[in-house]
């Protein structure tokens, strides 16, 4: 705003009129934004309604009803402005996220996580990019997307979030290398973290944590063939957790202690298997029964084995069934949810938007005629500016070509005039010898005013221009001076550009007219070469040579120079010669 508040001020600017017409656009333009911006930043505020559905979801999700949970989480991303309401928003996605894992629908659930990632760098506390990432990382290490899962761990690890998450972060990486096999990466985190048993301010849940790590490091230990230590680990784990018996860390101690059994002890080993099965009845998640039912199945044979195996085919077809029931049942929700807030807010939007597009096409219309006469007025003052201009250009240049003229007729012509008159009137014109004299000057009088007239005559450009140059270069050459012509019928002068024939006429021109005035040379030598698709022009002549002293560029050399430059060419000036002069120039065709 300062350049326009300088405008506004400096009264010389609106004299124009194309300046107060920009400056009407400006203002319009100005006001038009600032009145959607009003429109926006005037959106209903729904944080109340937010809040209200928010807690209505975490009942039910607490109380482990997950179809309802899912149905109001649902409502609240929907009425959720993601730049208002980002934390509500982050909020609702990963919880929707964290049910439709639970389901099975990992396509689902990563897609609601993923969509929170552009909203966390709004929020300050890492809290929810810890929570947003962990979810995304376990959802890829179920999916087998281990990679993934080892990129969103680290990310969760490397936020400034609280002791404890970053336990179960690097807890959680440990576990995806032990998927990998990569149990010597995994041993070297859980090391670390066996040796913090306290990390936050719940004993219970520090206990929890610490069960985890000591389980898995055990399981590490068996696999990278330390039976002892691996045994020891196992079992404390064990302890600790059937002080709370929560199933599902249970599971996770039976099956370990069941597979370091099989090779060694079967019995024991089929003992613990049929304890996973039994907790995993317990929790109903399909994931667990089915990594039981396998266990079992290894652990046992008769009667047992097709039981089991029976059980095994029924789960796995429940589970196809469930995951497409909760599908379709997620997909219900969906719709009945975006129909009810279709039909509660249709009549309401259809008014706003009809509205908005009126207004919004009344203002393009503005817009677009301010921008149509602006245009049309723009180019109309660079039309009589360009012709303006190229006017005063041309007055400019026959001006210089007038006085350029009269300059040379009064500094060649003028002088030598003068004295014929005078020689004519004081001299007696009938002795034969002052008669000769008195021609001789007219001769050189008449030869001076036709070299005048041909540097400013219009020159010849088409298939004859070959000719014109060497008549021109020809007409310099008297009885006392001598030209050498080498390369000239080489040269293809068709494929030479019209602007740079007239530049390469001129550049002769005035190296001849200079050689006249100032070199005395009785012999010059001009030689053109094609060099690499280049012209090369050498001028030699045996005049007075400049003697180790600075050229001085004056009398033609500098328009020389000027005009080379003009084509992209360069100029090479021998300014050490004792006598004679030497330059060459050069310009690509």
């Amino acid at each position: 705003m300062g350049k326009l508040t300088y405008l506004l001020k400096n009264r010389d600017f609106l004299k124009y009129p194309v300046a107060i017409l920009l400056l009407g656009a400006i203002f319009f333009l100005l006001n038009y934004y600032k009145k959607e911006t009003h429109s926006i930043s005037s959106k209903k505020d729904n944080s109340v309604e937010i809040k209200k559905l928010t807690d209505m979801a975490d009942v039910f999700y607490d109380s482990n009803k997950i179809d309802s949970a899912y149905f109001y989480f649902n409502k609240v991303k929907n009425i959720c402005d993601p730049h208002t309401n980002t934390i509500d928003y982050v909020y609702a996605l990963s919880c929707l996220s964290e049910l439709q894992m639970s389901k099975g629908n990992y396509i689902a659930s990563e897609a609601n996580a993923t969509a929170a990632l552009p909203c966390l760098k709004h929020i300050k506390n890492p809290r929810y990019s810890w929570i947003v990432y962990n979810q995304l990382g376990i959802n890829y290490t179920n999916s087998y997307n281990y990679n993934n899962a080892i990129v969103y761990f680290k990310k969760a690890i490397s936020l400034k979030s609280s002791a404890w998450r970053k336990y179960i972060a690097l807890n959680n990486l440990a576990a995806v290398y032990m998927n990998q096999e990569k149990y010597r990466e995994a041993k070297k985190i859980l090391l670390i973290l066996s040796t913090q048993k306290r990390v936050s301010k719940h004993e219970e849940i520090d206990y929890d944590n610490y069960s985890y790590v000591i389980d898995n490091l055990g399981f590490c230990y068996y696999r990278l063939g330390d039976s002892k230590t691996a045994s020891k680990l196992l079992y404390e784990a064990l302890n600790i957790r059937l002080r709370h018996k929560t199933p599902e860390s249970l599971i996770l101690s039976y099956k370990h202690l069941a597979v370091f059994f099989e090779k060694t002890n079967p019995k024991l080993a089929k003992h613990y298997a049929k304890k996973t099965y039994r907790e995993a009845l317990k929790t109903k998640n399909v994931s667990d029964l089915t990594n039981a039912l396998s266990l079992a199945i290894k652990n046992s044979e008769g009667n047992e084995l097709k039981k089991y195996s029976l059980n095994y085919i029924k789960i796995i077809d429940s589970i196809t069934a469930a995951r497409q029931q909760a599908r379709n049942q997620f997909s219900n929700i969906k719709y009945t949810s975006q129909k009810d807030k279709t039909e509660n807010l249709q009549l309401k939007k259809q008014k706003v938007e009809n509205e908005l597009q009126l207004e919004r096409q009344k203002n393009r219309n503005i817009i677009s005629y301010i921008i149509i006469l602006f245009t049309s007025i723009l180019s109309l003052f660079l039309y009589f500016h360009l012709i303006t201009k190229g006017k005063k250009e041309k007055n400019h240049a026959i001006l210089e070509s007038e006085m350029r003229i009269s300059k040379k007729l009064h500094d060649e012509l003028a002088n030598d005039v003068y004295t014929t008159l005078n020689f004519a009137k004081s001299t007696d014109l009938k002795l034969g010898e002052n008669k000769e004299h008195l021609l001789n000057n007219l001769e050189n009088i008449y030869s001076r005013t036709r070299n005048i007239s041909k540097e400013n005559s219009p020159i010849i450009t088409d298939h004859n221009y070959n000719i014109a140059l060497k008549e021109m270069i020809s007409g310099y050459k008297t009885s006392d001076v001598n030209i050498i012509l080498n390369g000239f019928d080489l040269i293809f002068w068709s494929e030479i550009e019209k602007n740079k024939k007239i530049i390469l006429y001129r550049i002769i021109q005035e190296l001849f007219s200079n050689m006249k005035k100032h070199s005395k040379a009785t012999l010059v030598s001009i030689s053109f070469k094609m060099i690499n698709k280049n012209l090369t022009v050498i001028y030699n002549d045996n005049g007075l040579g400049t003697q180790n002293e600075v050229l001085n560029l004056k009398n033609g050399l500098q328009n020389v120079e000027s005009r080379i430059k003009t084509i992209n060419g360069n100029i090479i000036f021998d300014n050490n010669s004792e006598k004679g002069f030497r330059l060459s120039f050069s310009f690509p065709l």
